[in-house]
């Protein structure tokens, strides 16, 4: 008898060590596609050729990192420093962050056993006659006396554990944490559009005041044009004509005035919004007319392959393609089985001095398996539905790839091409400044009619009004450039 029970304990023991040996083997397995990297082939240089201050070369990070300050602007470094503090699109973000974070800590918890503690007090009372009774009947019937109280006093461990042995939590980790990472990009795109439109609001703010300014001045010489005018029909040199054609082309001046106004009124209220504030709280401090900002003689652009590096939006399409393919493998677990370990602990006594004594312990333990049979194909619809979400994330990611450089071809033609727009009108609006002071001349000498007069001024206008808007287009095509590069996002950790 002592020999067969020997027997069976080395058999069970062969069995014991042969079971965790397939468990360790396979604990190292996750099922499902393991996630690479795309290697995205580039052009090793842009299409556009590089011109107007553009160069070609290693991206400089330390400009990328703080663009804006290479326009020479202390109010616009000011308005970016209170954006990157207060900015409500960036606090959101970095609530994503801590939200993606706590998810994968929820994600994590699930490779670690589950313990729970339980405890209890019970009181009963039975009749020595009668057994179990309720004391109000006892009572009434005068047999209180006889009733036994009894408290039984209970506590206990329960633990139980999921053994991840074919990856579907390690993958499900591995999901949260690519998320979180793509949260992390998010909140870096979010900033760099910051970045952008605080720059590009206040392009616009000091563009608007220098058309006001160039439409202003336009409208002081036309009204003196009219009064020349009137002075001429009273004296009988000209007819009224010419007063009235002085007065609808100042007229014209006068109604284009509004537009401006309310432009620069929202370009203003747009960066209160942008650095959290209030519309109108910021419009004291740029009331002042100022000129649009300096731009640096030269632009290091880069290869296309360090905009892949640099974008956020890329690096975020990336990690939801990884988060993404890691849950087909989380999918993928469900067809295979579950190992799961549970156990308990549990102690009782009748008085509560006595309840953690060893001799009142009674332990537990189950080992388990769960395998699905039949589940109506559920499982696997589900893999193809991961499936399918996984092909879309690799089509978002080559979508914003083409997206990003698209932006990037764009940005580089406009600057340069701006550029030789802006040198064209500075030499027609000193030709149309010539011509108009001519004009003058002979009109007041009666050698040609007024209309000539008024072609010029109406050119001259709009050549200085065209000026004024290219000068800002050009410095807000520089910060488009920038945007699009990817640059500023160093600027502030993430949290």
């Amino acid at each position: 008898m002592i020999i067969v029970n020997m027997v069976e304990e080395v058999r069970r023991a062969k069995m014991l060590s042969l079971l965790i040996t397939v468990l360790l083997i396979a604990g190292c397995v996750s099922v499902g596609p393991d996630y690479v990297k795309p290697n995205t082939q580039t052009s090793p240089t842009w299409h556009t050729p590089l011109k107007g201050g553009l160069v070609s070369g290693e991206t400089d990070n330390r400009t990328l990192l703080t663009w804006w300050t290479t326009l020479n602007d202390p109010v616009l470094n000011g308005l970016v420093n209170r954006a990157l503090a207060n900015n409500l699109d960036l606090k959101k973000a970095r609530a994503s962050i801590r939200e993606a974070r706590a998810r994968r800590g929820v994600a994590v918890a699930d490779l670690f056993p589950t313990i729970d503690a339980t405890g209890s007090a019970t009181r009963s009372r039975t009749s020595e006659n009668t057994g179990s009774i309720n004391t109000a009947t006892l009572y009434n019937a005068g047999l209180e006396g006889s009733i036994n109280t009894t408290t039984l006093y209970n506590a206990g461990l329960d633990a139980t554990w999921e053994l991840d042995i074919f990856g579907g939590v390690r993958r499900s980790v591995e999901a949260a944490e690519a998320d979180l990472e793509a949260s992390q990009e998010d909140m870096r795109d979010v900033l760099v559009s910051l970045l952008g439109e605080v720059a590009l609001n206040y392009i616009d703010v000091r563009t608007y005041q220098q058309r006001l300014s160039v439409a202003e001045a336009n409208l002081s010489s036309q009204k003196e044009t009219l009064q020349i005018a009137i002075w001429r029909n009273q004296a009988g040199l000209n007819d009224e004509l010419d007063v009235q054609q002085a007065r609808y082309n100042l007229e014209n001046t006068h109604s284009q005035i509004p537009a401006l106004r309310i432009g620069l009124e929202e370009a203003m209220n747009r960066i209160a919004v942008l650095l959290g504030e209030q519309p109108g709280t910021i419009h004291k401090e740029l009331e002042e007319p100022g000129s649009v900002p300096d731009m640096p003689t030269k632009v290091t652009v880069g290869i296309p392959a360090d905009v892949i590096r640099r974008r956020p939006d890329i690096r975020k399409a990336e990690r939801e393609l990884a988060a993404q393919t890691a849950r087909v493998g989380e999918a993928t677990a469900d067809l295979y089985p579950k190992f799961t370990l549970s156990g308990s602990i549990i102690l009782e006594a009748l008085s509560s001095h006595k309840l953690f004594s060893s001799d009142n312990e009674t332990r537990s333990g189950i080992a388990s398996v769960t395998w699905p049979i039949f589940h109506g194909g559920s499982i696997r619809k589900n893999i193809e539905i991961q499936s399918a979400l996984q092909e879309k994330a690799a089509i978002n990611y080559d979508a914003t790839l083409l997206n990003a450089f698209e932006e990037v071809e764009n940005a580089l033609i406009a600057y340069a091409e701006e550029q030789n727009k802006r040198d064209a009108l500075r030499e027609a609006e000193e030709a149309a400044r010539g011509a108009l002071e001519l004009a003058r001349h002979k009109y007041e000498s009666g050698m040609i009619d007024f209309t000539t007069v008024l072609e010029a001024q109406r050119s001259l206008l709009s050549f200085q009004i065209q000026l004024a808007e290219s000068n800002g287009t050009v410095v807000s095509n520089l910060v488009k450039l920038y945007k699009t590069l990817g640059g500023g996002w160093e600027s502030v950790a993430v949290e």
